[in-house]
């Protein structure tokens, strides 16, 4: 039997409660083993923890893309070429015939080391997009190609990462910008820039408190919400779709995405109930 439709509301509190019990459970099973992590590594490393989120993605490619469009989520089929390095691995390639679509990157950023984990994440965002955009620039994904590139991180919403961080910097004034921000804070003006400096197509940030029943979280702009990176993605793939002439697209599958595009948008209902 087909999976329930649901709207795009309860759909994102299910991938927020599947990601805090899919890191309490892979703490967990760590702890049973007798393994112990630095940190909070043992939550981290199974590596599926923002699997509710792409399965979300997924929906939206296979709602707005061509007719034929591949997805790709196996590790050995998610490697592009590098200019800086040979490969990167991603989270999500979306394809059709042999031609680029959609790029995606999901990561997460929790306690208890903020200040450490948030440079990581920073590093890895802009290291990653600018050898990406060079790659591109020198053919290596084909001639013309022109794909989506989104990147996505779910900021935990505790203390922590609230309150305002001082910048130490001896020999140079900052950016006032990052003067007394918080993690979350730094997050949002990092995906901000990220767009802004064309590295990304569209950058977002969800924060979200440890709630494993409710599925809290917020947007901390509309322009890096999460539905605004689905959007931008939907009106991308529906532009694809429209150049390949195939009979899907509908007038309000337009290219011009705007937040309230999956406005209506069903999404298939895919969370796991049983409690860690």
């Amino acid at each position: 039997m087909a999976a329930p439709k649901i709207d795009f509301s309860e759909r994102l509190r299910q991938a927020v409660r599947a990601f805090w019990r899919s890191r309490s459970a892979a703490a967990n099973r760590q702890a049973i083993a007798g393994k112990k992590d630095q940190g909070n590594r043992g939550a981290v490393t199974a590596g599926k923890n923002l699997d509710g989120f792409r399965e979300m993605i997924v929906d939206v490619v296979r709602l707005f893309g061509p007719e034929g469009v591949e997805i790709h989520r196996d590790k050995s089929f998610v490697v592009l070429p590098g200019f800086f390095r040979p490969s990167k691995q991603w989270d999500l390639l979306v394809m059709l015939r042999g031609r680029l679509l959609a790029v995606l990157e999901l990561k997460s950023l929790c306690g208890p080391s903020f200040g450490n984990n948030a440079n990581n994440r920073c590093e890895e965002a802009i290291g990653s997009g600018c050898d990406f955009r060079k790659a591109q620039a020198e053919g290596l994904f084909g001639r013309g190609a022109a794909p989506f590139l989104g990147y996505f991180v779910l900021v935990e919403d505790d203390p922590r990462s609230r309150q305002p961080v001082k910048v130490h910097s001896p020999h140079f004034s900052g950016d006032p910008v990052f003067q007394s921000s918080s993690y979350q804070e730094r997050m949002r003006i990092l995906c901000e820039r990220l767009v802004e400096q064309q590295l990304y197509s569209c950058a977002a940030v969800l924060v979200a408190p440890d709630d494993k029943k409710t599925g809290r979280s917020c947007d901390l702009s509309e322009h890096t919400s999460f539905r605004s990176l689905l959007s931008r993605l939907a009106g991308h793939l529906a532009g694809e779709a429209s150049a390949f002439e195939t009979p899907r697209i509908r007038e309000e599958m337009a290219p011009h995405a705007r937040p309230s595009l999956l406005d209506g948008a069903q999404f298939s209902s895919q969370e796991d109930l049983r409690e860690f």
